[in-house]
């Protein structure tokens, strides 16, 4: 294979050096993504992917440094694909992610924030309170693997700790690849999932096939020598049942505001439980939420939000798509008792129109925090509400963002059509050492 040199001038979204290529006539060329490269670098480089505009490529040896390069801490780095950025110094990252978020809002959103807010970040190390670990029996080890998947491939990284991790879960991968080993359906294991909350480690067993009563006797013996509850998954998710000890119950803690939120090991709630303090936090301080306001929260989860915001508003409607996740949302909303501030309604809001909007009346302020895929339904719903019914617009929308690409793209439908105006915006470091780049965006009622 033919190697190349490339100056790196800056990274893509998943965290590869960025360089170009150089005509005979000296133009610029194709663009080439180079993992483990970083700005302001020269390395040669092997490609293993190319396309007429691009090539993807692996480094092959570092000629020129950069400043902000440091040596990967965790031994798994170089194999395991759980990490991308451990080789950058971690305020490096978080610039870069900020770099990312105004990038995609100019390009994609043509539009920028009036005030680009101090980014939100939190401990590095430690803080991934949940996660999918992979499971594979190896017969001619005769060994389960139990960790991440290696980087660009199916295989599991042979690891036997994890810095991303809380230090007790790391501490349990090779307790739970013998555990492993040593049941009967060892084959029929794909993965197990890890949910810390305030005081319960649960651990999901994805078992495709039933467990013998010898095998239930060494799960038990497992969770009480490394106090973890166990849960069994047989099909999706909605199968998880707990398995033992059946007096534990998840849940995390929004000290801030006195709530309480209980949840499944298999339901979505926030990576970081530390940083979604800050976040929610955050939200709620930018939404500056007054005692008269009704405020609507979209994709409301289980009330992450939505339970804050009804110890400051007059009332709280919170929307979802699955009427198991609003049913959810009330009963944590008892819990809290804060039901009498609080409603949830079941709709699709990936199909929601003007109209839908209308009929759910007016609210003064709005929280979106939608999945990846954004929120470019409601946004467009926003913009037909401002020709119909402009006196129904809320007069500050507060989106909480996990892809940059679709908040910049529903961005310029809110700023460019809907009659809003980018206040501010800023990143969430989520996910440290990680490529994905969480961010908050307010926009204000011209």
């Amino acid at each position: 294979m033919q190697e190349n040199i490339i100056d790196i001038k800056s990274l893509d979204m998943d965290a590869r050096g960025v360089g170009h290529l150089r005509n005979e006539d000296g133009s610029q060329g194709k663009v080439v993504f180079v993992e483990g490269a970083l700005p302001g670098e020269r390395v040669s480089f092997v490609s293993f992917k190319r396309k007429k505009n691009w090539e993807m490529a692996n480094m092959t040896e570092l000629l020129r440094e950069s400043s902000l390069r440091v040596k990967p801490p965790c031994v798994h780095y170089d194999n395991c694909g759980g990490c991308s950025m451990q080789h950058l110094e971690p305020t490096a990252q978080v610039a870069i992610k900020q770099r990312v978020l105004e990038d995609n809002l100019q390009h994609i959103g043509k539009v920028r924030p009036q005030h680009v807010m101090r980014p939100m970040y939190g401990p590095t190390w430690g803080y991934r309170f949940r996660a999918r670990l992979s499971v594979r029996f190896v017969p001619r080890r005769n060994e389960a693997v139990v960790g991440f998947r290696e980087k660009k491939s199916t295989y599991i990284a042979d690891m036997d700790s994890c810095m991303i991790l809380p230090p007790h879960v790391s501490a349990m991968l090779l307790p739970l690849r013998a555990l492993v080993t040593s049941l009967s359906l060892r084959e029929q294991i794909p993965q197990i999932e890890v949910a810390v909350g305030e005081d319960v480690t649960a651990l999901v067993l994805r078992n495709m096939a039933a467990l013998t009563a010898d095998d239930e006797n060494k799960l038990k013996a497992f969770a009480d020598q490394h106090q973890v509850q166990w849960w069994l998954q047989s099909k999706g998710p909605e199968s998880a049942v707990p398995f033992y000890p059946l007096d534990k119950q998840l849940h995390y803690l929004l000290p801030e505001f006195g709530v309480r939120m209980p949840f499944k090991p298999v339901d979505f709630t926030q990576v970081n439980h530390l940083i979604n303090r800050v976040l929610v936090g955050k939200a709620l301080r930018l939404l500056e939420v007054q005692p008269t306001d009704r405020v609507a929260d979209l994709f409301c989860g289980l009330g992450n939000f939505t339970l804050p915001l009804a110890t400051q508003a007059r009332e709280v409607v919170g929307i979802e798509g699955l009427t198991t996740l609003t049913e959810r949302a009330l009963d944590n909303a008892n819990v809290n008792g804060l039901s009498a501030k609080t409603s949830f309604s079941t709709r699709n809001l990936f199909e929601i129109t003007a109209e839908d909007l209308a009929v759910l009346g007016k609210f003064d302020r709005m929280l979106i925090d939608p999945p990846r895929d954004g929120a470019m339904a409601v946004c467009e719903a926003l913009a037909e509400l401002k020709l119909s019914h402009p006196d129904m617009l809320p007069k500050r929308i507060v989106y909480v963002s996990c892809s940059p690409s679709t908040l910049a793209r529903d961005a310029g439908i809110l700023c460019n059509t809907a009659g809003y105006v980018l206040s501010k915006a800023g990143v969430v470091n989520m996910f440290p050492h990680t490529s994905h780049v969480e961010s908050m965006a307010v926009f204000d009622l011209a």
